[in-house]
């Protein structure tokens, strides 16, 4: 019952804190423009987000094998609210980069925190279905926070930005009061937490956090570009761009929350994982052939969908195979998901320069490189 409970409240912190990411996908751009950015600027500014992220996430979760769960948690919650306040009230451009620069330090913890709280409190056979409800909850952010965003930026272009803030406040104060610690400091957890995760990367979790880098850089790099694509092939405004990452956003619950775990109990992580790649493979090349608006969002959705199959597929061999802490282990995986964060944003924001396709391009044959190479290691013994 105490596990449930706190795994309630993990779900419920990690919903409010992607639909503020949510609100904020379809206004961002335009926010920035309105401070002098340019398509690169507003790559650099997501990448300076994950910057941060990348350097602390294995520092939050680490700290949340000594301190427990509950006080990271609370930490991360909380830097989010006060960057995107901060952001809100922006009057120049180098103020969203510290904003952002502050708010990826600090909410850096939440997310290794929230997987291994899952780890803590699932089964093996239940892990892949528990990573999948973490997809369930950032999906759902994404069904509700860009219309909601699109709505609110009616009343201004930072009420979406204060919005965010303010639920996360109080998904804070929501949190200190009812969530419970779900470490475990048995001593068979205590030898564990000993173990090197340095050493543990040198065994077959070096590949999956590469993939995990992967899968990261080719969303981000879709997600920089989509709102610039949709406004200059098509004309495109914030709804429109709102209604496509909404559709998303539905089919990515429904396949995370009721599939994905079926899926990986029948066909394995790996046969889920390699269907997963070659979907979002070809679905970014079909975005670059879209007609209008019926057709891209169809390829996006669809791009949504292969995502939503490799993150949990990966996340779940992650937390089996480690063999040093959970939290540690969460934070660098989702160091390796921060740096393709980095690295996304920038290299498409470059590219989109010199032309509109690149982007979408690039990143297939991206994934068509790591699909390969992922056939060839997963039919060996993995």
């Amino acid at each position: 019952m105490v596990q449930k409970k706190s795994t309630f409240v993990v779900f419920s912190s990690l919903f409010i804190i992607m639909l503020g990411f949510g609100i904020i996908i379809p206004v961002l751009p335009f926010y920035s423009q309105s401070l002098g950015a340019t398509s690169l600027h507003l790559g650099l500014l997501m990448a300076s987000y994950s910057v941060m992220q990348f350097i602390f996430a294995p520092v939050w979760g680490a700290l949340s094998d000594r301190w427990g769960r509950k006080p990271v948690l609370l930490v991360g919650i909380g830097g989010f609210a006060v960057s995107f306040f901060i952001f809100s009230l922006a009057n120049a451009l180098w103020v969203l980069f510290a904003a952002r620069i502050m708010g990826g330090l600090l909410s850096s913890a939440a997310m290794p925190t929230v997987m291994a709280v899952i780890s803590d409190t699932t089964t093996e056979s239940e892990r892949a279905k528990g990573m999948g409800m973490i997809g369930t909850a950032m999906g759902m952010g994404m069904i509700f926070g860009p219309a909601v965003g699109g709505v609110l930026s009616r009343f201004g272009v930072h009420v979406p930005f204060q919005a965010a803030a303010g639920m996360a406040f109080l998904t804070v104060i929501y949190a200190a009061f009812f969530m419970t610690e779900t470490l475990d400091r048995s001593r068979e957890q205590t030898e564990r937490r000993r173990a090197s995760i340095v050493g543990a990367l040198k065994g077959p979790l070096a590949f999956l956090m590469v993939m995990a880098f992967t899968i990261s850089f080719a969303n981000a790099n879709l997600e920089s570009t989509f709102a610039y694509f949709s406004k200059d092939q098509f004309g495109f405004g914030i709804p429109e761009i709102g209604l496509a990452f909404t559709v998303m956003g539905v089919f990515a619950v429904l396949l995370q929350g009721f599939l994905v775990g079926r899926l990986v109990n029948y066909f394995g992580e790996q046969k889920v994982i390699v269907f997963g790649l070659a979907l979002t493979m070809v679905s970014l090349l079909l975005i670059v052939a879209a007609q209008g608006l019926v057709s891209l969002i169809a390829y996006l959705t669809l791009s949504g969908i292969g995502m939503g199959l490799v993150r949990p597929g990966i996340t779940s061999m992650i937390s089996k195979k480690t063999l040093a802490a959970q939290g540690e282990t969460m934070g660098v995986m989702s160091s390796f998901d921060s740096l393709g964060r980095i690295a996304g944003p920038v290299y498409g924001g470059q590219v989109y320069l010199f032309n509109h396709t690149y982007p979408y391009l690039s990143g297939a044959l991206i994934l068509a490189a790591i699909l390969v190479t992922a056939l060839m290691i997963f039919n060996k013994k993995y």
